[in-house]
């Protein structure tokens, strides 16, 4: 899974370092394998958001830094290069990607987060429920696809992601479990491109199924 996610980043040619950040002796050895480029970083990290900051401060020269999860087999990189051109804007922070693709059985799924944003297109709030509430809402809420669906795919300048390192975890976060909303708590604003692009990660055992579908599909 790690050695397809890394092929797939690597097609994008907006890109210029591709880096797994690891702990894990395993997965270390199985990057240099297949001739990947790996580090070894710190077993005390407890976000993801913390292992990338340890490697990004490597790496002085760059300004931009995405987070890819290891869990996104199918990750496409035309989803990568929309949020890097998110950056095109000098006064983005951090970036991430959203899709209008939610039926009914998504909304009930805490698994699959939901998104409101503002009319910059930047998160308001990320949420394991139902986000807007549409109970008093006399329309299909649905069928006009006012739902919009979280796809985990960060990236920051790194000046901000050094900073975003430094928080405390606050008490929403702690709530719903979603390290985004410390940012959000924090005053940090969250840039949200929205993608037709869908791309199945794996947070549940039933999730490799779906994965492998879709790998069996595309040959």
């Amino acid at each position: 899974m790690i050695q397809r996610v890394y092929e797939g980043v690597k097609k994008s040619q907006l890109i210029d370092e591709v880096i797994v950040a690891t702990d894990d002796q395993r997965i270390f050895d199985h990057v240099q394998h297949f001739g990947g480029k790996v580090i070894m970083t710190s077993a005390t990290h407890s976000t993801g958001t913390d292992r990338c900051g340890e490697v990004s401060s490597q790496f002085t020269d760059y300004d931009v830094v995405i987070n890819i999860q290891g869990d996104e087999p199918l990750v496409d990189y035309r989803q990568l290069e929309q949020l890097i051109h998110l950056f095109d804007d000098p006064t983005t922070q951090i970036g991430t990607l959203g899709i209008r693709s939610v039926d009914a059985a998504t909304l009930k799924n805490e698994n699959r987060i939901k998104i409101v944003l503002n009319h910059r297109n930047e998160a308001l709030y990320f949420s394991r429920s139902a986000i807007p509430n549409t109970q008093k809402y006399k329309k299909d809420a649905l069928a006009e696809r006012v739902f919009l669906r979280h796809i985990g795919l960060y990236a920051f300048r790194r000046s901000i992601l050094e900073e975003v390192t430094q928080l405390a975890p606050s008490h929403l976060e702690d709530l719903e479990s979603l390290e985004q909303l410390r940012w959000l708590y924090y005053g940090y604003r969250i840039k949200v491109a929205e993608t037709t692009i869908e791309t199945p990660n794996i947070d549940t055992p039933e999730d490799i199924e779906t994965v492998l579908k879709k790998l069996q599909e595309n040959g």
